[in-house]
């Protein structure tokens, strides 16, 4: 138990820390912005940094379902929109690259599990009427991209920002439970008609590669869940969506971000080790999830920048040179 504490502690922090941001928000009723008593009550604007400022309108509970669909349909469109196609296009070309590497992968990562004390069985124990403590390390890896866990962070925001009357955490917390429920919308459909089956299924049944059954019936996709629904892992475009969400509202908590995403990285590794996913599950995975949280975290976000935009600080240098045997060699470097 010592171990799921541990591990779930990076998550839980995100909620403690953010219950310090009180001091970034502006005093709407200081006697130096007369202006601002007229609409304390509608916005709250927050200081990122010099020349960032962060804008919230007073959070409706009414808009968890009222942006919800154009948040996803901005989404749709960020696919094909510049400037994300090019990794969409990424996305794609990694997921075949490493659909041929998939069964090495997952041997490799249950060596290196079982090296490490891990099991491939995910096991929890209940609080109250609910089983949701995870008993040992590799299920408290797992139980970071399930839902509940953003649920519990989400819960702590709302607590706080009631309380407080704090419209970022409010909004934030809002925004975490909107991002899991447009997940499901874009990761349901994908599973449902790629059909791809889960690698202990795959080690079942004696094969090497997994086994694609596009667009089983629904009563089918029912019944046997684990022979259809690998591509892509809901549990990490779940959780990408809801680290983006924290990282875009949270932008002046630079610790967010490294520290999510190693936790990402952790569950990854978990998933393949209890042979859960396969590693080509991941990259639409991310990408979807990151244009989800991101068009979710920009509806409620006004932003005013005013920084200087400064130039690159690196330069390429082009070079030519001949070898002892007269052989013309050419070369490039990045300084920076």
């Amino acid at each position: 138990m010592k171990h799921t504490f541990l591990l779930l502690l990076p998550f839980f922090c995100s909620y403690i820390a953010v219950a310090q941001a009180e001091t970034d928000t502006l005093s709407v009723d200081s006697p130096s912005l007369p202006i601002e008593v007229e609409t304390a009550k509608t916005e709250q604007t927050y200081i990122i940094e010099d020349g960032l400022s962060f804008t919230y309108k007073k959070p409706k509970f009414w808009d968890l379902v009222n942006k919800a669909p154009r948040n996803a349909l901005n989404t749709l469109k960020d696919f094909v929109a510049k400037p994300y196609y090019p990794y969409g296009i990424a996305a794609v070309a990694a997921t075949g690259a490493l659909i041929p590497a998939d069964p090495w992968l997952i041997r490799e990562s249950r060596s290196l599990g079982e090296s490490m004390g891990l099991n491939e069985a995910h096991t929890y124990k209940k609080l109250g009427f609910l089983k949701i403590v995870p008993a040992d390390v590799n299920s408290a890896l797992y139980f970071i991209g399930n839902g509940t866990t953003f649920i519990i962070i989400s819960g702590g925001l709302a607590t706080y920002g009631l309380i407080t009357d704090d419209y970022r955490a409010k909004s934030t917390a809002m925004q975490l439970i909107e991002s899991i429920l447009v997940t499901g919308v874009f990761v349901q459909p994908i599973k449902r008609l790629t059909g791809r089956e889960s690698p202990f299924i795959t080690e079942r049944e004696g094969n090497w590669h997994s086994s694609w059954r596009f667009a089983p019936s629904i009563a089918e996709y029912q019944r046997n869940t684990s022979r259809y629904d690998a591509m892509p892992s809901g549990h990490l475009t779940t959780a990408m969506a809801a680290v983006t969400v924290l990282a875009e509202n949270y932008k002046d908590y630079k610790w967010i971000k490294p520290v999510s995403y190693t936790a990402l990285a952790l569950m990854s590794f978990e998933m393949m080790q209890s042979k859960v996913h396969w590693a080509s599950d991941y990259p639409v995975a991310l990408f979807m999830g990151y244009l989800i949280g991101k068009n979710i975290a920009k509806s409620r976000i006004e932003q005013r920048d005013t920084r200087t935009a400064t130039a690159p600080s690196y330069h390429w240098n082009f070079s030519s040179s001949t070898a002892w045997d007269g052989t013309p060699l050419y070369g490039v470097a990045l300084s920076f």
